[in-house]
């Protein structure tokens, strides 16, 4: 066999295996009911709930982070993450969550938060003046 030829069955094959380990770290999203339904990781999206407390105690366990959160069908689950909690945690529009439910609590891998734009006023601004 040609060089050539070994060398397109390697990146042939390569590209197989990245596709199939890249295919095997999809996860769906959901919201809490349908986590506990399932023992799979699922992605969840809501909010804080600013009325409920957060635990955070960063001498105690710099690595534990507990709060409540109201999922898109309006649901509120207890959730805790074993990481520092970010910054502008507070802040945050909604939250992206990575994880499973255990019992009644979401035990959550990985957070993304969206924080409000610090040009979000001004855009607000910019449109009324010119409408």
């Amino acid at each position: 066999m040609k060089k050539s030829h070994l060398i397109a069955i390697l990146v042939v094959a390569v590209a197989i295996a990245i596709l199939i380990s890249a295919s095997k770290d999809v996860t769906t999203y959901a919201n809490f009911a349908q986590a506990s339904k399932t023992e799979d990781k699922v992605k969840l999206v809501g909010q804080l709930v600013k009325e409920r407390p957060v635990e955070y105690d960063p001498e105690k366990d710099p690595n534990f982070l507990a709060f409540y959160l109201k999922d898109e069908a309006g649901e509120v689950r207890r959730v805790e993450l074993k990481a520092a909690k970010p910054q502008d945690f507070e802040r945050s529009e909604s939250i992206v969550l990575t994880g499973q439910m255990s019992g009644d609590v979401f035990a959550a891998s990985d957070m993304l938060l969206k924080c409000p734009s610090k040009y979000k006023d001004q855009e607000i601004y910019v449109r009324e003046k010119q409408g």
